[in-house]
């Protein structure tokens, strides 16, 4: 399908693997130029080498950066459009908090989970999404986990910052409409990530049990979710806004009985 987004400057937080490498791989496809964001050289490193077998190395940049520090989001952002000019997509998948049962939290807890998923986010959307305004076009995806939608008594401060991200995604929808830019949460169930089979292969049972809960009978493949996000970064999508999107398998809207 063509999109239409070639040569739009895409840049994508979290994108040296996992979903944010696989939605890498859709927009080069689509003929745009992307900009990774990931705070790990060494997998920048290999995730440029993975794309570079497919895609002319010309049309991909890259910047190390801890989206933690504000200051560190904005000289990525300014290092991509120095790259590529403008940018027009923001994807956001970068970030994931540390899963700790209810009765282990200690308010260090709750705020690392905030400053590893919900300001790694905050800190590229907020100049990005400025930016954008002041031309007048622009789309960002937030890829948020559906732990802000189901509550986990062992992901607890996880969810509350998906949660804070989906209401964050909806405001500044409403805030920037006016002015041609359109932000829109994406919600994924469990995916066939390197850091999903890292989790379940050190236990294999609890891999089953969750599975059970998928109607549609397994797990997500990257690219299904790049290929969702593609879509609604796209003018295709054009008049979708403020919504949160739901690629779960169907675990949200159906009751498994468990095993």
């Amino acid at each position: 399908m063509d999109l239409q987004l070639h040569n739009q400057h895409v840049l994508i937080t979290g994108g040296s693997k996992g979903i944010g490498l696989a939605c890498a791989q859709a927009f080069l496809q689509e003929g745009a130029k992307v900009s990774l964001v990931s705070r790990d050289t060494a997998n920048l490193g290999k995730a440029r080498q993975t794309l570079q077998t497919q895609f002319a190395a010309d049309r991909i940049h890259s910047v190390a950066a801890d989206l933690r520090d504000a200051q560190a989001a904005l000289a990525a952002l300014d290092s991509a459009e120095a790259a590529f000019g403008p940018v027009d997509v923001l994807v956001n998948s970068a970030g994931a908090a540390k899963r700790t049962p209810a009765p282990e939290l200690t308010p260090e807890a709750w705020q690392d989970a905030m400053q590893a998923k919900y300001f790694t986010y905050i800190h590229m959307i907020n100049p990005s999404i400025q930016r954008m305004a002041a031309r007048g076009k622009g789309a960002v995806v937030n890829v948020v986990g559906n732990g802000g939608k189901v509550a986990s008594p062992i992901h607890l401060p996880g969810g509350a910052a998906n949660a804070a991200l989906m209401l964050a995604s909806a405001g500044l929808a409403a805030a920037y409409g006016p002015q041609g830019i359109r932000v829109n949460a994406l919600c994924p169930g469990p995916v066939n990530t390197p850091l999903l089979q890292e989790l379940f292969a050190k236990d294999q049972e609890r891999a089953q049990r969750r599975l059970v809960h998928v109607p549609i009978g397994r797990f997500a493949k990257p690219e299904e979710l790049a290929a969702s996000v593609a879509f609604l970064a796209s003018d295709d999508a054009g008049f979708i806004t403020a919504s949160t999107f739901l690629v779960d398998g169907g675990i949200s809207g159906a009751y498994v009985t468990p095993l």
